[in-house]
């Protein structure tokens, strides 16, 4: 065997091979997967270095059957008498499990006959940034939060990963995907009345250090949106018309679709469950799951089980097209499989801005974070705790806190009025600004 730990390697190589240790052990069927990742982080709080990170992690996990039972195990050791052993350890361990006929591969004819190469690495990226250049974007992105005569401390920072997975089964299957991301950010807090302090931050990701503001951006936005916060107050409780910024309307869509799959459905514990082709938002939502958007966070070009990627419907114009489906709990609940989990899940566009639509609705809250809180998916009802600003004559007005909105989440999606054009992109759900009306608000009494 190759040396595991050679970084020129290839992965599918080191894959195939743990599939093929894995039949000589004794396995009936395998699926390996085999990732590598590096990391570099620096973060700096008030000019001191904080963090100083810079690691390489790698690691196989395999999906064994034997016997009719199945398990799935994972080891960080790639050393071959290790391997070896670990393997050994796996299908004695398996073979005491019960059987569980519904654990299967995946049907061969959903693999993929070439997976499709998605523009997700790039070389700058994968090289790596030297601690010099990372300490320039931390210093810049510092530089210009801390311009404000009320600061008390800023924390800056940069998170730079190259990821690489690779997959093979004993079906025959291979498959390799590679990506790159980098994250800059920054913190801010500020003296506020008396002896409270405003405190947020601004954080931006992308796949190409191109594709990223420039530090100072980062650094100026984070300021205003902590000097934003400035004396902010629970509001009185009321009933009204919420806006959602991009940056925070993503979690609503995940939160809709967190039970739109099999499992959920299977264990008949999904407020969708007996929906699919019906309606179950206003008309106006319609979210598509693509997983070749260019240099997007969710794009791949197969799944988890080496399911070929499709673009699929979810939501389209308000009807539930289609639902998560892996191989195990299609099989249990009776469903055609689709893929196991989401990719980029990607909102349609309206015709006007966050700022558009607030000059447009004149008055009701704008929604800048969620601060905790829960949702049943079971039922869809949910309670939410809320940051944001009142909306006072179509314009952003005085900043809120310690607030919570209540109702359900199809009630919430029915009373959808509006969509941005403004989709924020540094996340694998692709969301523009979101308007509701109807929406009940807890706040002061």
């Amino acid at each position: 065997m190759a040396d595991p730990l050679d970084p020129g390697l290839s992965l599918t190589t080191l894959a195939v091979e743990v599939v093929d240790r894995a039949r000589r052990a004794g396995a009936d069927h395998v699926f390996a997967t085999v990732q590598r990742s590096t990391q570099t982080e620096l973060q700096r709080r008030d000019g001191a270095t904080e963090r100083l990170l810079s690691s390489t992690s790698r690691s196989v996990s395999v999906q064994l059957w034997a016997s009719g039972r199945y398990s799935h195990q994972t080891t960080t050791d790639l050393r071959p008498a290790q391997l070896d052993a670990f393997l050994a350890d796996a299908l004695a361990l398996t073979r005491a499990l019960e059987p569980d006929p519904a654990r299967q591969l995946a049907d061969p004819s959903l693999h993929p006959a070439s997976p499709q190469a998605i523009d997700l690495v790039d070389p700058a990226l994968a090289a790596g940034l030297s601690v010099a250049e990372q300490e320039a974007w931390v210093e810049a992105i510092e530089a210009r939060a801390r311009e404000s005569d009320r600061l008390i401390s800023v924390t800056s920072g940069i998170s730079v990963e190259a990821n690489q997975r690779a997959c093979a089964s004993s079906d025959g299957f291979t498959g390799q995907t590679s990506a790159t991301q980098a994250w800059p950010s920054a913190e801010v807090t500020l003296r506020d009345e008396g002896d409270r302090r405003a405190a947020d931050g601004f954080g931006f990701g992308a796949r190409y250090l191109t594709d990223l503001p420039e530090p100072t951006e980062i650094g100026q936005r984070a300021l205003a949106m902590t000097l934003a916060r400035l004396g902010a107050r629970k509001a009185s409780t009321r009933k009204g018309t919420m806006v959602v910024d991009p940056q925070v309307s993503g979690s609503l869509i995940s939160r809709l679709l967190g039970p739109a799959d099999a499992r959920a459905f299977q264990q008949q514990r999904s407020f969708l469950l007996g929906k699919q082709g019906t309606a179950i938002t206003s008309s106006r939502l319609t979210i598509t799951d693509d997983p070749f958007l260019s240099r997007g966070f969710g794009s791949r070009p197969f799944d988890g089980e080496g399911i070929g990627s499709q673009v699929r419907p979810i939501v389209e114009a308000g009807v539930l097209r289609n639902i998560y489906v892996d191989t195990y709990y299609g099989r249990k609940a009776g469903l055609p499989v689709t893929t196991g989990s989401p990719s980029n899940r990607v909102v349609g566009l309206g015709e006007r801005d966050r700022d558009q639509w607030i000059k447009e609705v004149q008055s009701g809250i704008l929604v800048t974070s969620w601060m905790g809180g829960n949702a049943d998916l079971s039922t869809g009802d949910f309670s939410l705790g809320i940051r944001g600003h009142l909306i006072e004559r179509g314009a952003v007005g005085a900043p809120v806190g310690e607030m919570v909105v209540t109702g359900n989440l199809l009630s919430l999606f029915a009373g959808l009025v509006g969509l941005g054009n403004d989709p924020w992109r540094c996340s694998t759900v692709v969301a523009p600004t979101l308007v509701f009306e109807g929406v009940q608000f807890a706040g002061a009494q």
